[in-house]
């Protein structure tokens, strides 16, 4: 077993990221953004991307990336999660990597993603498991037809990546496609419906191993995400209660609201091992689905309650629109149905160890 604790570049990593979103990812600015019709920060992803170089962290530098692993990709996902970053990190620097580095072809698509100047998308809805089965469009000599539904990012997408009934996966310019929003209760990760009618796409390799590669990478970091949005909402809980006084005493004084605090902590601390654990296993190979099934199992119940929590907390200023606090709340249930729910999870786990129900 690798050293779950976070090395010193790690560290070094998470400080520039949380740098970087604290002066362009302002609660006030993502807001904005999300009651308008371009939740997306272009600005803030290129200096991710481009700047940083964090879009190619998961490609082989011989391949034009930064040669990194899924432990520094998940450090990065854990500073999104808790900024809630309107950004398509997830999505393309991940899910949409990964679906390519299973291919033969597409290393031209490779670079693109790697340097931050071309955002991929997964053209696979985004509630499907790593092991569900997946919709695919219908391929008629080199055209494409068909309708795909809650592709997240894909408003953004430059490029989708479509799985195909002749079993490829097709890389298709998103001007080749009708991208149509849906409605998403995370309105930071916005959801679209993706047409296709007669769309030209070119074959990048075999949809199956792609998407299950994808999938399980998304599943196993997206918990690194959730542990940021559950780490943010004890954190700005904890300060709350500490300046919020009542009765002429601060209010984190009261034992009831210790109890319920220190069983989050509790929580938080084992969401932080599983996530850990997920994505060295991701970056080693060992025990790779039995490691990101635990995690998403348990990942989506602490990141929801963590968020519900900080908003009963806070009190009739956790209600607020103005109050950052729904925006985690949203992200966190929304995340709780990304790539597998907890009991689609724990049911994969249990014939993964053969200790199915009786």
């Amino acid at each position: 077993m690798s050293d779950l604790l976070y090395s010193e570049e790690e560290e070094a990593l998470r400080a520039a990221v949380r740098d970087l979103l604290t002066d362009h990812c302002d609660t006030t600015s993502v807001l904005a953004r999300a009651e308008s019709d371009a939740p997306h920060d272009p600005a803030l992803w290129k200096t991710l991307a481009d700047g940083m170089g964090l879009a190619g962290l998961l490609v082989p530098e011989d391949r034009g990336g930064q040669g990194a692993t899924h432990r520094e990709a998940a450090v990065v996902l854990e500073e999104l999660g808790r900024a809630v970053a309107p950004v398509p990190y997830l999505t393309s620097a991940v899910v949409a990597t990964e679906a390519l580095l299973a291919c033969a072809e597409g290393g031209d698509l490779l670079d693109g993603l790697a340097s931050g100047r071309v955002i991929g998308a997964l053209a696979v809805g985004l509630h499907t498991a790593p092991g569900a089965a997946f919709a695919a469009v219908r391929a008629d000599g080199g055209a494409l037809h068909g309708e795909l539904t809650g592709i997240a990012d894909a408003a953004v997408a430059d490029v989708l990546l479509v799985p195909a009934d002749d079993g490829g996966l097709y890389a298709v310019t998103a001007d080749a496609v009708t991208v149509t929003p849906q409605t998403s209760l995370d309105l930071t990760r916005p959801l679209a419906r993706v047409t296709l009618d007669a769309a030209q796409g070119r074959r990048v390799g075999d949809a199956e191993p792609a998407v299950r590669r994808a999938l399980r990478a998304g599943a196993g970091l997206l918990a690194s995400e959730q542990l940021g949005v559950a780490e943010w909402a004890l954190t700005e809980t904890v300060r709350y209660l500490k300046d919020r006084k009542q009765f002429n005493r601060p209010v984190g004084g009261f034992q009831a609201l210790k109890h319920r605090l220190a069983q989050l902590w509790l929580e938080v601390v084992n969401l932080r091992a599983a996530a850990r654990a997920a994505a060295d296993a991701l970056a080693t190979g060992e025990d790779t689905d039995v490691s990101v099934t635990v995690a998403q199992a348990y990942a989506a119940p602490v990141a929801v309650r963590a968020a519900e929590e900080a908003l009963q907390l806070h009190g009739g200023l956790g209600m607020t629109w103005e109050h950052p606090v729904h925006l985690r709340l949203k992200r966190a249930k929304a995340d709780s149905i990304a790539y597998g729910t907890a009991g689609a999870h724990r049911e994969a786990l249990a014939d993964l160890v053969d200790l199915r129900a009786p």
